[in-house]
């Protein structure tokens, strides 16, 4: 099968990485998404493995499509009773960007039509009661050209069951993974946040560090499935658990919030890695090097005129306590032009990322 996953726009070099590692086949990398090869093995094996993806889609077809007639058409030809069985519910979302068809809900009806003839016709039935499992179906039109999806994943993969509370403005469990893959967290590292909210950063730091696979805690919509049996659910959370590292991994938080001091020490016992992670209450003002240790954090930022002013501010002290050097690097996702500037040091390397619909730079600072 063709598989699909979705992630972070700049963060694509690190899903292809762990793809390779898991076994996909016929990489293909485009913007935010990546396309591989791979069986019903491979699908339960992403989405427990996987810390960068963001969803894991069975790739039913592509097609052009710049008329609703050629929507129907298209979907009407794929295979789609491989997949969804006559009782089963198929509901339909998706999006569409620089294309003729840009009517969002025109486009579901018309999909949702023509899935549901083809299955009719397929499966030679009269009706279908939708009264079974649900076979979500997804699409993207881009530049008129048509994808259609199945999605074996069901709730986005960025929610790894150990954050049912948050703080205000959380960096998604993806994109902070794949922040700590590129700040080369390893096996001996020593992380630290000095801004740390709910632990998001200090958690995947753990997960990465051990070895353990992030879906380990949560379910999927595929394992509903006949098409995937419960023994390679079970085959893979099995090989994910064996394959968890001994590690001398140490993680250190500290926030000025005492409320997110809690919210911290909280998740990081729910994600199983409390034990690895050492969380304070205090001021970025107070902070002092942890030695050989490498900074990752997600500093607070604002769009009112005077929350930009106090987040300048912010980098300020940020660049006269965090000195950031070959052994003790820093690695900083802001929104801000002028971040460097503020923090009085020029990044070694900056890489664009988007937090949400934010665009961002992740200023990298390792020299």
């Amino acid at each position: 099968m063709r598989l699909c996953c979705p992630c972070h726009f700049g963060i694509e070099s690190v899903l292809n990485f762990e793809i390779k590692r898991i076994g996909g086949e016929n990489i293909s990398v485009s913007d935010g998404r990546i396309s591989f090869d791979g069986g019903r093995e491979l699908i339960a094996r992403a989405n427990i493995r996987l810390s960068t993806a963001e969803r894991v889609l069975i790739e039913l077809g592509s097609f052009k499509a710049e008329t609703f007639s050629e929507l129907f058409d298209g979907v009407k030809a794929l295979p789609l009773e491989n997949f969804i069985e006559p009782d089963d519910a198929f509901p339909v979302k998706g999006h569409s960007l620089r294309s003729k068809l840009r009517s969002i809900p025109d486009c579901q009806s018309i999909i949702k039509k023509a899935a549901a003839e083809r299955l009719k016709s397929a499966h030679k039935v009269v009706s279908l009661p939708e009264t079974g499992v649900k076979k979500q179906l997804s699409f993207n039109i881009l530049k008129d050209i048509a994808t259609v999806y199945l999605d074996t994943s069901g709730e986005g993969l960025h929610k790894r069951g150990y954050r049912k509370n948050s703080n205000d403005a959380p960096i998604k469990e993806t994109l902070a993974a794949g922040i700590v893959d590129l700040s080369h967290i390893r096996r001996d590292s020593i992380a630290v946040d000095p801004m740390c909210g709910s632990g998001t950063i200090l958690i995947e730091s753990a997960l990465k560090a051990l070895n353990i696979a992030p879906g380990l805690q949560r379910g999927f919509s595929a394992e509903s499935w006949d098409f995937i049996p419960q023994k390679i659910w079970h085959d893979e959370r099995e090989a994910a658990r064996a394959d968890i590292k001994v590690s001398d991994f140490k993680a250190y938080g500290f926030d000025i919030d005492p409320r997110a001091v809690s919210l911290s020490i909280e998740n990081s016992r729910k994600a199983g890695v409390g034990e690895r992670i050492e969380i304070k209450n205090r001021d970025i003002k107070n902070y002092v090097p942890i030695k050989n240790s490498t900074v990752i954090c997600n500093p607070p930022y604002g769009e009112r005129l005077l929350e930009i002013r106090q987040a300048e501010e912010l980098y300020r002290t940020m660049g006269e306590v965090l000195c950031p050097s070959k052994e003790n690097p820093c690695y900083i996702i802001s929104p801000h032009e002028e971040f460097e500037k503020f923090f009085g040091k020029r990044a070694d390397k900056m890489r664009k990322l988007y937090n949400g619909m934010i665009k961002c730079n992740l200023y990298m600072y390792y020299l």
